[in-house]
């Protein structure tokens, strides 16, 4: 038995955290492993369908779709990268595993969305839970990521809805902390006058600071993409699909073209997405763009509905418009 010593007491005083640790995951597996294995039913309901229907999408009018959406919540120049990206996705030999990919991607957003926003939202309200949150998140962004997998496996097993599971895990901080900073710097002002003026609590968050904090929001949300997005390769580790494997398998075999198709792949579909997110988080203040409705292929619509007289897309278009419910327009 070694002797303590007061000038390097860390020799034999030792707390055996990772030995408790392990401990209390063991207990876990054994007495809730079957409650674990419900929650993975909704996360798989909406990955599974959502990966179906990207995968029975043409590649084409994917494209197509994307094109338009970039065109609409950003300018023409974005619809054109968007478009350039998803094309060079497919001619490289990606495009399976990118929509696998995008899929695991979209339901991670989806869940962290759900959960973090709400979260943000309390914080933003609540000091106490605020503090609360604190060291959780902080603990949650500093780990290193590897670290999720082992509890991840024992808790879940393996596969894509695990690795949805432990990309959820690792990119939920950043819409949490950015939902509560974007509440917390909406104007004081802005919030009595609409207490003066009679609004609730409710109305005030959802007319006043939810729409002032929504570029910060967004931009939160972006990083949890990205973040996802990066979660990829390491999740491919515990049998998870898509680019993230095309990369782990390149590594094993020291196949360079396969990890340089896969991480191309994984760069493409990153910057597709990282532009449509910040094209909708963008506020029409910030990029000088009227209304949706004058902006975009819809805005290109609209002009078009009203160089034809008399017809009923003629007056739609303009009562959407002009917002005149009383318009005397012919049908």
């Amino acid at each position: 038995m070694e002797s303590f010593h007061f000038l390097d007491p860390f020799q034999t005083a030792v707390v055996p955290i990772g030995d408790w640790v392990a401990i209390a995951i063991r207990w876990v597996v054994v007495n809730f492993r079957g409650f674990f294995q419900e929650i993975k039913q909704p996360i798989n309901f909406i990955l599974s369908n959502t990966e179906a229907g990207l995968h029975a999408c043409p590649p084409l009018v994917f494209i197509a779709v994307l094109f338009l959406l970039a065109w609409q919540v950003a300018e023409i120049g974005t619809a054109v990268f968007v478009a350039v990206c998803l094309c060079a996705i497919g001619l490289i030999g990606a495009w399976s595993g990118a929509m696998t990919t995008l899929a695991i991607v979209l339901t991670s957003v989806i869940f962290c969305c759900s959960v973090g926003i709400p979260l943000g939202i309390l914080a933003a309200q609540n000091t106490a839970v605020e503090k609360v949150l604190r060291p959780v998140l902080d603990f949650m962004q500093t780990i290193p990521s590897f670290v999720y997998l082992v509890p991840i496996v024992m808790l879940f097993g393996i596969g894509n809805v695990s690795g949805v599971i432990v990309t959820i895990i690792y990119a939920l901080a950043p819409v949490i902390r950015l939902t509560s900073l974007g509440i917390r710097q909406v104007r004081a002002d802005l919030v009595e006058a609409s207490t003066a003026f009679g609004g609730g609590s409710l109305q005030t968050l959802l007319k006043v600071q939810l729409p002032l904090a929504r570029p910060t929001i967004m931009t939160g949300v972006n990083q949890t993409v990205m973040l996802s997005l990066s979660m990829s390769v390491i999740a491919s580790m515990i049998s998870v699909t898509g680019l993230g494997q095309m990369v782990l398998r390149g590594i094993g075999r020291l196949d360079i073209a396969l990890a340089t198709t896969g991480g191309l792949g994984i760069v493409l579909t990153a910057m597709v997405v990282d532009r449509i997110s910040q094209g909708i988080g963008g506020s029409h203040r910030s990029r000088a763009r009227g209304k949706w409705t004058e902006t975009g292929p819809i805005g290109l619509l609209v002009q078009r509905c009203r160089v034809l007289p008399g017809t009923k897309p003629l007056a739609i278009a303009r009562r959407v418009s002009d917002g005149k419910a009383e318009s005397k327009i012919p049908l």
